[in-house]
């Protein structure tokens, strides 16, 4: 008796894991599908050498041309440490630089470089469909309604 293998250990290793106990959570639903998004944010912007952090940080720079440091982070939901390790590594990179506001001298505004903007030039036409591949099993609508949902659980708590 003790020789006879268990249901558990003649299963395949490779066979597919019950999730059941798993799938009315939002979060793994969210995650799982974070992790095929990731997939082709590294697929197409991966070639860059950039970070999804760092594409989010260029596009808000680009489109707020008075954004300082505490607004990315709010933004970002991304700790002030962190942030500023991410922003060296872009200033080192070539694409982002600090500049001292006018208005109030203890902000620092964080602007794109010339390599930085044609960098996110380039970033932000691949981002325009990057992800149509992952989400082809959606429907025009259903895209719509997902990114609704999704951005209304992301800013419930600023409301």
């Amino acid at each position: 008796m003790a020789d006879e293998p268990s249901a558990a250990s003649s299963a395949p290793h490779d066979a597919a894991l019950d999730q059941a106990g798993l799938l009315h959570l939002v979060g793994y639903a969210t995650t799982r599908a974070a992790v095929e998004l990731k997939k082709s944010f590294q697929k197409h912007l991966g070639p860059l050498k950039l970070k999804a952090v760092e594409f989010s940080i260029l596009v808000l720079v680009d489109t707020n041309p008075e954004v300082n440091q505490k607004q990315l982070g709010l933004a970002l939901d991304v700790s002030a440490p962190n942030l500023a390790v991410t922003l060296d590594r872009m200033v080192q990179q070539g694409w982002v630089r600090r500049e001292r506001s006018e208005r109030d001298r203890r902000a620092q505004l964080i602007k794109l470089t010339p390599d930085g903007q044609a960098l996110v030039t380039r970033a932000r036409k691949i981002g325009q469909t990057m992800e149509n591949d992952a989400l082809k099993v959606l429907t025009p609508g259903e895209r719509a309604l997902l990114m609704e949902l999704l951005h209304r659980l992301a800013h419930k708590r600023r409301r």
